[in-house]
């Protein structure tokens, strides 16, 4: 059984929990290695302080779940089954009727959890189990970093393609159907979140998505992108230029390099998260770009593209050797350009590197 269920199993028994209901689909994978979107069907990982856990899902997905190497029981139902019914009768089976839960309460929907309470009327929901989840995956182990530095290598081909795919008269989504068209000849099963090209003005929304007009020659071209490699997720911005952009948008990505350069080198053991966002944030406020600065500095990653830490103002947080998050200052200005530069990094025992290597140098496109 992976160590992660081993400490989770701890954690209930610490903490007087009989049982934990576990829904995320991410977090499912992670003790699983099993990932699926069960959509409108009921998907959950059943684990007890002293009992075998277990996988409930669709019947359609109970092979899918053994192949992906969940070797404990997965029990399965049909559409026309009451599934909350079905996996009551299998709790039941291996550890009677739990009283106090655990359950992943900003996942969880209140029709779910109606039905499970109907299953077990004197059940009781003192933890949310989201809170646990953010700290448990918090610290990557040496396995789950080489994972993500899979993921990275992906997005570095990724970019690879997205830069040839440019041209005169080609649309965004088109060009986002060259990349992920080309991820998928490579084997890559998934983006980890819809692919943004954004060229010109239309960057200066951070999280606008591709466009129906033609790309024209002398402005940035913004991309973000990432795959999920074994349920692990990369996730990096490059900004190029496609001929010669005016003055302007140039100075923005003069400044917005120099703002990922400093929090690059500032990332590492003992620096807040609060600390690190103001490197980089002081650098963009200096040039007179601040106001269009309008997100914190970075986000957590693992099995999903937003996890902890958050590396933004108020958060005092110290990051630790093994903390995964993102590094992407954005300088947004509207009707002008926007421009990202976004890696990836692992802090190390002194200092951190990135999962992307692709040079963040302007590139100039013909």
């Amino acid at each position: 059984m992976k160590k992660q269920l081993i400490a989770l199993q701890e954690y209930l028994a610490q903490n007087g929990l009989d049982a934990a209901y576990i829904s995320n689909p991410t977090d499912i994978n992670y003790f699983t290695g099993f990932y699926s979107d069960p959509v409108e069907r009921i998907l959950a990982l059943l684990v007890f302080p002293d009992k075998d856990p277990f996988m409930f899902a669709p019947q359609l997905e109970v092979e899918a779940a053994k192949d992906a190497g969940w070797d404990k029981d997965v029990f399965g139902y049909l559409d026309h089954e009451d599934p909350f019914a079905l996996m009551a009768g299998h709790i039941k089976d291996v550890a009677g009727s739990p009283v106090n839960w655990g359950i992943e309460k900003d996942d969880m929907s209140v029709q779910k959890l109606e039905a499970l309470r109907q299953q077990f009327p004197d059940a009781k929901f003192p933890v949310n189990l989201s809170r646990y989840m953010e700290n448990a995956k918090l610290i990557k182990t040496p396995e789950e970093i080489a994972e993500l530095k899979a993921a990275g290598d992906e997005a570095d081909y990724a970019f690879s393609v997205a830069f040839k795919a440019i041209k005169e008269g080609r649309t965004e989504q088109e060009v986002v159907a060259e990349i992920e068209y080309a991820m998928m000849k490579k084997g890559v099963m998934h983006m980890s979140f819809d692919t943004i090209v954004q060229a010109g003005a239309n960057a200066a929304n951070p999280h606008g998505g591709p466009e129906k007009t033609p790309i024209e020659k002398n402005e940035l071209i913004l991309f973000d992108l990432g795959t999920v490699h074994n349920g692990y997720i990369s996730d990096a911005s490059r900004t190029v230029a496609f001929g010669q952009p005016d003055e302007k948008p140039l100075d923005i990505y003069k400044v917005d390099l120099e703002a990922q350069y400093a929090a690059m080198d500032a990332a590492k053991p003992g620096i807040t998260a609060a600390e690190l966002d103001k490197v980089a944030r002081d650098v963009i406020t200096k040039a007179g770009y601040g106001e269009y600065f309008i997100h914190r500095l970075g986000h957590g990653m693992g099995t999903s593209e937003h996890e902890f830490p958050s590396i933004m103002e108020g958060n005092d947080m110290e990051l630790k050797p093994g903390m995964c998050f993102s590094i992407e200052p954005g300088i947004y200005i509207p009707n002008v350009a926007g421009v990202r530069i976004e890696d990836c990094v692992y802090i190390t025992d002194d200092g951190c590197e990135p999962f992307t290597h692709t040079s963040k140098e302007l590139k100039y496109i013909d």
